[in-house]
């Protein structure tokens, strides 16, 4: 799965995140690569933390980072919560910064380094996706395999 954000929703996420500077940047950055959430993630990770490697397996760093937090974002009420909050309210720009600001707190507690900019673009690749999908059919196969084999 490679979700895209079209240019028309960058355009409204450039109007209500307009104040929020590392959100323009991720904003800017999903624009020059066509609003592809996972490219303009590697781009992002690259310019703060440099030219890095992570060719060696099949799943993008995207995904690697999201599988670090998932457990948190899955299980964490408040972030669950927040992020349904914000699918009823997309127009609401504090409770996207809100989530934005929780997952940097999210990440850094498990020593993940991501500033806003990166963070930003994982939220809007979370709600591009939902929540209930990220959660329920994005977890790792093993966890999708243990689960099966405790239903047997």
């Amino acid at each position: 799965m490679n979700p895209q954000l079209t240019p028309v929703e960058i355009q409204e996420l450039q109007q209500l995140l307009q104040h929020d500077t590392p959100a323009q940047q991720a904003l800017t950055t999903l624009q020059q690569h066509n609003g592809y959430l996972e490219a303009s993630f590697d781009a992002l990770w690259q310019e703060k933390v440099g030219k890095t490697d992570y060719s060696q397996g099949k799943k993008s760093f995207l995904q690697l980072t999201l599988n670090e937090i998932r457990t948190e974002i899955c299980g964490d009420d408040g972030l669950r919560g927040q992020i349904k909050e914000y699918t009823k309210n997309p127009g609401s720009a504090s409770l996207l910064n809100t989530i934005i600001g929780s997952l940097v707190i999210v990440a850094a507690a498990h020593g993940i380094p991501i500033d806003s900019a990166i963070t930003t673009i994982i939220v809007l690749y979370i709600l591009k996706i939902g929540i209930n999908v990220f959660c329920k059919y994005t977890e790792p196969a093993s966890e999708q395999e243990q689960g099966k084999n405790n239903n047997s």
